[in-house]
């Protein structure tokens, strides 16, 4: 499998700066959690996790081991009171909040769910932050969807306006206006020699990679059907989607995590990651590439009944966190699916996963070396 090298003015996982870090992570139960938890322990991170029980069965948490490495703790991030006590048990370092109800449909089935999480969680942990004297660096982890979508051909920006059309959508947008509030509020880069909090946020595309199982997902259900000897149905094969390997926004989070510790106030802000432009692919593009590469047999058809509505366009311009963050992708779409299967088929064949995602962290990591 070839791997696209590239260089990058500082190592973004510097094994030095990470190890003995105290980092509480939100949401480490889940699917980009769990990968994110793996990786800081490998570089011999305190991790404590505060999230809900894993949100599938099977779930990658319990699949990969991942909370033999760090401290795990099950709570609401709607629990006010409860976060307060684990900030002041712990005293965090960096804070990567994450936790949140990640899905499009659902979100129109539970609205209020959605946005009791996804914004009064944010309030919660901005709140947490605040009476935490230990907190240095806070990264928000939103989303692309965050964006008003007026199904441009270019790339958004960080600086356009906020928006969403369904509950998911708008309750990420309102996380960042939340925190952008409490950053000007409380956390004012121009104070920062008197606070000395950095808080910035990551908005990232449609993430795949091995060991998501969450319902209602292209990369899952197709997993889910080829293992079964089923086709998977597909409502929109020609929407096109920002993908990218789990890896890549989380190596930009880790290095805008760093850049807030270690500069502070010039990295306050909003940032994304996404794919280069030539992996900004339709839906039907992935499916056939991941049918080709797993073989046997596996295959897809169009679902025709009614559906909600979900964006057919939307793309970001990451060229802020490539011009001053120096991050850029490392893994192209197809080297992505390559991993997914390898995981996948690892997983059927009875490995040890955690071994595996270790050993595909350690892969994305020689990408990344000067």
């Amino acid at each position: 499998m070839a791997i696209r090298q590239g260089t990058v003015e500082g190592l973004v996982m510097n094994q030095t700066f990470w190890s003995g870090k105290r980092v509480l992570l939100t949401g480490h139960t889940g699917f980009k959690g769990s990968w994110l938890s793996l990786w800081l322990q490998s570089m011999g991170t305190q991790v404590v996790g505060y999230a809900l029980t894993p949100p599938t069965n099977p779930s990658l948490f319990d699949v990969a081991e991942v909370g033999k490495g760090m401290t795990s703790i099950i709570g609401d991030i709607r629990d006010l009171a409860h976060l307060h006590a684990v900030f002041a048990e712990h005293q965090p370092e960096i804070v990567i909040h994450m936790a949140a109800q990640p899905l499009v449909r659902y979100s129109y089935l539970e609205p209020v769910e959605t946005y009791s999480t996804n914004v009064m969680g944010t309030v919660n942990l901005l709140e947490a932050v605040r009476h935490t004297k230990s907190v240095k660096a806070v990264v928000n982890v939103t989303s692309d969807k965050c964006y008003e979508n007026r199904e441009w051909d270019w790339g958004y920006r960080e600086n356009e306006a906020m928006g969403g059309y369904d509950p998911y959508s708008n309750s990420k947008g309102c996380a960042e206006l939340v925190t952008a509030a409490y950053r000007n509020s409380y956390f004012h880069p121009e104070q920062y020699q008197t606070h000395g909090v950095a808080i910035g946020s990551g908005r990232a595309g449609n993430v795949i990679g091995g060991g998501d199982w969450a319902e209602d997902r292209l990369i899952p259900d197709m997993m889910r059907a080829i293992t079964n000897g089923q086709s998977v149905s597909i409502r929109n094969p020609h929407s096109i989607r920002p993908w990218q390997h789990v890896l890549e926004p989380l190596s930009g989070y880790l290095l805008l995590a760093q850049k807030l510790y270690e500069e502070g106030a010039g990295f306050a802000e909003g940032w994304n990651f996404g794919p280069s432009d030539d992996d900004a692919k339709p839906v039907q593009w992935i499916l056939d590439n991941l049918i080709n590469t797993w073989g046997d047999g596996a295959s897809w058809k169009l679902d025709g009944g009614d559906h909600p509505h979900e964006a057919h366009y939307l793309k970001l311009d990451c060229s802020k966190a490539k011009s001053r963050l120096h991050w850029q992708p490392r893994w192209s779409l197809a080297e992505a699916i390559d991993n997914i299967c390898i995981w996948h088929k690892a997983h059927l064949a009875g490995a040890n996963m955690r071994e595996i995602c270790l050993h595909q962290i350690k892969q994305y990591e020689t990408t990344l070396i000067n």
